[in-house]
């Protein structure tokens, strides 16, 4: 048994003597998200929610990393787990601070409702850039490295981190408290639940949060399937479960499963939810008084939560307790958060212009309504930063006296005009003026939390944060043909959280960049990229789709059509696709181990980067099934390893396939492994034609047959 499985024993026991010396009105009190004070029994007011998606969130200042896609996009494990534990440190540090002057407000506790490990199925769903993107096995790995990084490795917890939206949550955002995800055993175990089932199981996160809507007929916060049956049922889950905010209001407002408040208030405390983020545990009385629950079962929430207060040594003290403040925006965690931002931008197009020279006195152009955003640096739920860089700032730090930056904003984000009494496309006249006195361009395009996020955050209400399409707002599209025309070098600059139809980029400009939402100081990594100091080395942990006809309808759960995995058309850009400035090859792959007790496969793969330039770049191996009828139409990422190469420096490196990869999910969601034919294919992305045909490269191929599992 593990320390942090005594911990927790030694923990419950607190807990559960605490618990014995509250009135019921006291238990049930501190069920809410906003727990009071319990004077008598020196037990401090609580608020739960908090957030740290990439960095710690609306409580003041804090590291900002780049928006939880963008670090998707790293393909590390090891930065996650790191970046995790920068988050972690600064919250003890925020915390320790707020609680010496007594105040214990929202966003201000260390239970972090993070990270969010729902599948990006959709491209549309506009809280998708808060996840890791469309693979349940990358979505695993860095859920995983990012919950240990905030939890720690002592028996204390330094932050209690939380799954969410647990299990099915992926939009329409704009029916959220009225919809039913229905999805197939099939899919649930394939494709929604691996990533929770991960994070309880091998990461043991501390909380899990329900999501809005209901999932096969059952609110997800008040489903037994879900919360009794699988998490602690099948996973064997101790921690707490949380729902999301006023989702148990929606039983009865929006769902009408329930005809009141206090018929809610019991669905979802008997189903196992143990703190409502919400108002309607303030029923919870009224629903014992009326034998719709019972104390015992008011008594269990209770203790879960404050196992958790114990677990974060927040009643007894812990050796978190003397971090200084003076560790927030600390340059050490100033510098994973750049190193994060590197490894996130994805180079999608390079023809040759990349990276730039430092030619002195030349004048780069930098245009579009990103280029000097700030909005569009940090995404959503996100912290303050004490200083910003802007993608423009960053070019003109790096620029300096060597030669001359022009701007133009270009265009508004999504109005035809920036000023209101303005002609149409009032910017667009200068930015061809900077566009034909510049020697190359940088056009800066995309969204913000404004147009894509969370239903009543952003100012989208035509899509309450969803996207209805895959195109650029009007008013950049535009801007950018515009831009194109003048034949000036272009190179495009993508930030947004999500895939954008780039075809017309594709086609015209010189080279084309993914920069998600890199960070509050994100401008200055994205110089080094585009200056050469730093090869970029992000992959797509998305499908960028060429059109959503291709597509089922929105609120259709099946996977059928969807992701890499079940797409039947060409990708604009694949998943795991991305260039470097360097020319990495995987030259081979063998088989070093069969440990067919664990039915692993070791793999030593042979690396060479055959360009003139140090770079990381990404392992990637991907799965076929030959012989299930249960398999995947295409392929499924099974293992991948981030690796650093110096010029024409060749490499061997182990890569470790585990045995779940070769077995395939049947139609009632169990695990089987009815197939004696696989092949590994080892490379820098996937094995399909599109990647081949931007990359020039192919993966290596390796037959896994019985004598090996």
């Amino acid at each position: 048994m593990s320390n942090r499985s005594e911990a927790r024993k030694r923990a419950a026991q607190k807990a559960k003597e605490l618990v014995s010396k509250m009135t019921v009105e006291e238990r049930a009190s501190q069920l809410r998200y906003d727990a009071p004070a319990i004077e008598r029994l020196g037990v401090p007011t609580y608020n739960w929610w908090n957030e740290a998606l990439h960095g710690v969130a609306r409580a003041g200042v804090a590291t900002s990393f780049p928006q939880a896609i963008g670090m998707g996009a790293t393909f590390d494990v090891a930065l996650l787990k790191k970046a995790g534990d920068v988050v972690a440190t600064e919250g003890r540090a925020k915390y320790n601070a707020y609680s010496g002057e007594d105040d214990r407000d929202i966003y201000k506790g260390l239970t972090f409702w993070s990270p969010n490990v729902n599948i990006f199925r959709d491209p549309r769903w506009g809280r998708g850039h808060e996840t890791y993107g469309e693979d349940p096995y990358l979505t695993s790995r860095l859920g995983v490295a990012y919950v240990e990084g905030l939890q720690g490795d002592g028996e204390t917890l330094k932050s209690a981190a939380c799954a969410k939206h647990f299990a099915v949550h992926s939009g329409p955002e704009a029916v959220r408290h009225e919809f039913d995800a229905k999805a197939t055993k099939k899919d649930m175990a394939e494709t929604y639940l691996p990533a929770f089932k991960a994070c309880v199981q091998e990461a043991e996160v501390e909380a899990v949060m329900g999501a809005y809507n209901r999932t096969n007929g059952e609110p997800c916060c008040g489903s037994k399937t879900l919360m009794q049956d699988i998490l602690r049922g099948q996973w064997g889950f101790e921690g707490h479960y949380v729902s999301d905010c006023w989702a148990i209001r929606d039983f009865h407002e929006h769902h009408m499963v329930t005809h009141s408040a206090e018929e809610s208030a019991a669905m979802a405390l008997k189903a196992g939810c143990d703190i409502n983020c919400g108002v309607t545990y303030l029923h919870l009385l009224k629903a014992l008084q009326d034998g719709l629950v019972t104390e015992e079962e008011i008594t269990t929430a209770a203790e879960r939560a404050f196992t958790t207060r114990y677990m974060l040594g927040l009643l007894d003290g812990s050796e978190y307790d003397d971090i200084p403040y003076e560790m927030v925006e600390c340059d050490e965690h100033l510098k994973v958060a750049e190193q994060m931002t590197r490894e996130s931008l994805v180079l999608l197009k390079n023809n040759g212009i990349l990276p730039l020279g430092s030619d002195v006195g030349q004048t780069i152009g930098v245009i579009g309504p990103n280029a000097n955003s700030r909005a569009a640096l940090v995404g959503n739920y996100h912290g303050t930063s004490s200083r910003y860089i802007t993608v423009l700032e960053g070019i003109q730090d790096k620029v300096g006296h060597n030669g001359r930056v022009l701007y133009s904003e270009g265009a508004h984000l999504f109005k035809d005009r920036v000023e209101g009494l303005a002609w149409k496309d009032d910017r667009i006249s200068e930015a061809l003026i900077v566009a034909k006195h510049s020697d190359v361009v940088v056009l800066c395009v995309g969204l913000d939390e404004t147009l894509e996020g969370e239903e009543g955050d952003t100012g989208n209400s035509y899509a309450s944060g969803d996207k209805s399409d895959l195109q650029l707002p009007q008013s950049q599209r535009d801007l950018m043909d515009a831009v194109l025309a003048v034949g000036k070098p272009v190179i495009v600059c993508l930030m947004a959280g999500s895939a954008i139809d780039l075809s017309a980029a594709q086609d015209k400009a010189d080279a084309v960049i993914q920069l998600w939402y890199p960070g509050a100081r994100g401008g200055k990594a994205v110089a080094d990229v585009l200056f050469g100091e730093y090869s970029p080395s992000g992959k797509l942990p998305v499908t960028f789709y060429k059109t959503l006809e291709e597509l089922p309808e929105f609120e259709d759960y099946s996977m059928s059509g969807r992701t890499y995995r079940y797409m039947k058309n060409e990708a604009l850009y694949p998943f795991g696709y991305g260039l470097s400035y360097g020319d990495v090859v995987v030259e081979a792959a063998d088989i070093a181990d069969k440990q067919s007790g664990k039915r692993e496969v070791v793999l030593q793969v042979q690396v060479k980067n055959r360009g003139n330039v140090a770079t990381d770049d990404v392992i990637q191996v991907y799965v076929k099934d030959l012989e299930s009828p249960y398999a995947v139409p295409n392929h499924s990422l099974c293992a991948f390893e981030r690796v650093s190469l110096g010029a024409g420096e060749s490499k061997t490196v182990t890569v470790t396939v585990s045995g779940d990869a070769f077995r395939a999910v049947n139609d009632d969601g169990e695990f089987v492994q009815d197939s004696g034919k696989y092949e590994l294919f080892i490379g820098t992305g996937q094995p399909d034609a599109r990647t081949k045909e931007l990359t020039g490269k192919e993966s290596v191929k390796v037959k896994v047959g019985p004598d090996v599992l």
